[in-house]
């Protein structure tokens, strides 16, 4: 069978492999993993090491005001609408080697690999390092891109505190990493946008498929749950006279369990985060604060998840003698990817021989903000048992060899080769 026009265009996996490789050699973890967190020495020096990767590939850099850095390689028409690629280098305490990075990279693989074959296109293509997309040092996730599409105010993030109350603004200026574009200035003027991701979750490795054409996101509630009752002695306090936040806490994670049971297959639900108080062996919990992350890529779902919860917990409550406080930590909506990108995927797959399938990212991406502004899709590799956020976190070369690959073309297609 013929070769497809243009199917012979790759990337240099090993090249690919080996700046995955180096760049983890930056903010290690403690089990094989990195602990990059946004804002941090560690971010500052991953980088350092990016901008020079990029300045020896030819690329021009831009940087705004919340640190989101950009790496241009200019097109053969100077009025023509950029395509942007990227995701972010930030990690998790402890960590993956690919979550985020393998976009950064992968994309800078495809600014490579466009050098070596000599190919112009028509549109400039950016590469893009978004700023703390983790969200683990300062709430919330996606905090750059959200104030790049209009979502959030740009004081609003400077002021986001970490544990130590240490502000984004604060170390965002102590790393040097304050940028003279304002935020946001861009987004009139994106022709597509495209994210390449591990996908974080067991499906595609379990279907044996090379590539996941993201053609949804799912959308989320976090909601901050604080349970109050009275500290009082474990072992001289009555039953019956007890005032247990902790209980409390408990039978509130079987009632979020119960609510995204009751809502599957397109639902989930879990308490991933607590703080109990005062948190001594011998003391029953006065306080317990605690967050809910519900989600579903259907608007009426998500919605009815957060009611159902909001109707029955303060029940639970008061039942126990407890009184309880529920405020949003953070929210999106479900989103569709934009039909003409998740096209472009597609294609590249298909041209390229790769197996692919359709599927709905269960985690946030920067993409996710991006696609309010401009046309956007993401790519998605299997990950090994769809572990994440977790520094046994692993993909095979050939997995981020295909994603890339599959990056080149859409953004080639998208870009459009020059003449």
């Amino acid at each position: 069978m013929a070769a497809a026009p243009g199917q012979n265009l790759r990337i240099d996996p090993e090249r690919l492999w080996d700046s995955l490789m180096e760049m983890a050699k930056i903010g290690p973890g403690v089990a094989g993993g990195n602990n990059r967190q946004t804002l941090t020495d560690a971010d500052a020096e991953g980088r350092k090491l990016f901008q020079a990767w990029c300045g020896d590939a030819g690329l021009t850099m831009g940087v705004d005001k919340l640190g989101n850095m950009f790496m241009t390689r200019a097109g053969t028409d100077p009025d023509a609408t950029p395509v942007y690629m990227g995701s972010h280098l930030d990690t998790q305490p402890t960590g993956g080697k690919y979550d985020g990075v393998l976009g950064v990279l992968g994309g800078l693989e495809v600014m490579r690999a466009l050098n070596d074959l000599d190919i112009r296109t028509r549109r400039p293509i950016v590469l893009t390092n978004w700023t703390n997309e983790e969200g683990t040092r300062f709430a919330p996730a996606m905090l750059a891109s959200g104030v790049f599409a209009g979502v959030h105010d740009l004081d609003w993030a400077y002021g986001r505190t970490d544990a130590e109350g240490k502000t984004v603004g604060e170390e965002l200026e102590r790393i040097g990493w304050v940028g003279d574009e304002e935020v946001g200035a861009r987004k009139d003027a994106i022709h597509a946008m495209f994210e390449l991701h591990i996908e974080q979750g067991p499906i595609l490795e379990a279907e044996g498929k090379d590539i996941g054409v993201v053609t949804h996101g799912q959308g989320l509630w976090w909601l901050e749950v604080t349970v109050t009752g009275k500290d009082s002695h474990t072992g001289s306090t009555p039953m019956p006279m007890r005032r247990n936040a902790g209980l409390g806490m408990a039978r509130m994670t079987e009632l979020v369990h119960e609510i995204a049971m009751k809502h599957q297959p397109r639902a989930v639900g879990a308490i991933g985060h607590c703080d109990v108080h005062p948190n001594s062996r011998n003391v029953i919990p006065g306080k317990v604060v605690f967050t809910i992350d519900f989600r579903s890529p259907d608007q009426e779902t998500l919605d009815a998840m957060k009611a159902e919860f909001e109707e029955r917990a303060p029940k639970i409550a008061k039942d126990l003698g407890l009184s309880v406080a529920i405020e949003v930590a953070g929210h999106f909506d479900p989103v569709t990817f934009d039909e003409g990108c998740v096209k472009a995927v597609r294609n590249a797959a298909e041209k390229l021989g790769y197996s692919h399938m359709d599927i709905v990212s269960g985690a946030g991406h920067d993409a996710c903000w991006v696609n309010k502004v401009a046309p956007t899709a993401m790519i998605m590799c299997p990950c090994v048992d769809g572990l994440s956020h977790n520094e046994a976190e692993e993909i095979t070369k050939d997995w981020a060899r295909a994603g890339a690959d599959v990056l080149l073309h859409a953004v080639l297609e998208a870009a459009e080769v020059a003449e």
